[in-house]
């Protein structure tokens, strides 16, 4: 007995089919490509390794990052710990954030350094109970920029990600 082209078998013939997964992955690619130019979204994939270490990539990049848990929460502490990155990225995001600031203006900013301590709470549940930074701009930059580096500096989107929910306190030298 022979079909008369209802629709399960129009569905299901060859040609619909590779013209479905055609149409189905020009609009994944065209969803993409706007999700690109219309938004900031990163993506980073993680994976627990086993033995309290994650290790994570960076899909722009490819770059990997393991973490450990610290040797006070059970963990070798062989690597950075989540807590650490957290601070380690509003060290580096100050850093940036002026690096931008200073190039735009023509400062060398080479020999900028940033130094964080981070202070977790005794008692659960854990979390960052401050972080404290030290900033060293180079001794050659002027008051004037000075003060232009330090205000983009409070205003990293890492501090203003953190403001609220975790004291900071910021040294300049």
């Amino acid at each position: 007995m022979r079909c008369d082209g209802c629709n399960p078998c129009r569905e299901n013939s060859p040609g619909v089919q590779r013209g479905t997964r055609l149409i189905w992955a020009i609009g994944l690619a065209v969803a993409n490509l706007l999700v690109s130019f219309l938004s900031d979204v990163t993506s980073i994939s993680s994976s627990y390794s086993g033995q309290l270490r994650c290790s994570s990539v960076h899909s722009p990049s490819g770059s990997v990052l393991e973490t450990d848990a610290p040797t006070d929460n059970q963990g070798k502490g062989e690597r950075f710990s989540p807590t650490d990155l957290v601070a380690t990225a509003l060290n580096t995001c100050i850093l940036t954030i002026m690096g931008i600031v200073a190039e735009s203006h023509g400062w060398d900013l080479k020999g900028c350094v940033a130094r964080v301590e981070k202070v977790m709470t005794s008692k659960a549940p854990r979390r960052i109970a401050l972080l404290e930074v030290w900033i060293e701009l180079p001794p050659h930059i002027d008051s004037k920029a000075r003060r232009i580096l330090e205000k983009a500096a409070e205003n990293c989107p890492v501090k203003m990600s953190l403001d609220g929910a975790v004291p900071m306190r910021f040294h300049w030298s």
